[in-house]
């Protein structure tokens, strides 16, 4: 698996995954929150499954 996600897009991803969970964990928002898992893993791993399909990368290394 090459990396196909940026620092920014990744700490985006982290960011925004934090708080969704943060938020279902305490009530705050409904089980909906929990979707915030999956732009956290894929910002943590660096690699997203549909940009790879849809031929996105925003990682300025491409060889990583």
């Amino acid at each position: 698996m090459k990396s196909n996600v940026g620092g920014i897009d990744r700490f985006l991803r982290i960011s925004v995954g934090i708080i969704l969970v943060a938020l279902a964990a305490t009530g705050t928002v409904g089980a909906w929150g929990w979707v915030g898992l999956l732009p956290l893993a894929t910002g943590l791993i660096g690699w997203c499954p549909p940009y790879n399909l849809l031929g996105i990368n925003t990682c300025k290394n491409k060889n990583v």
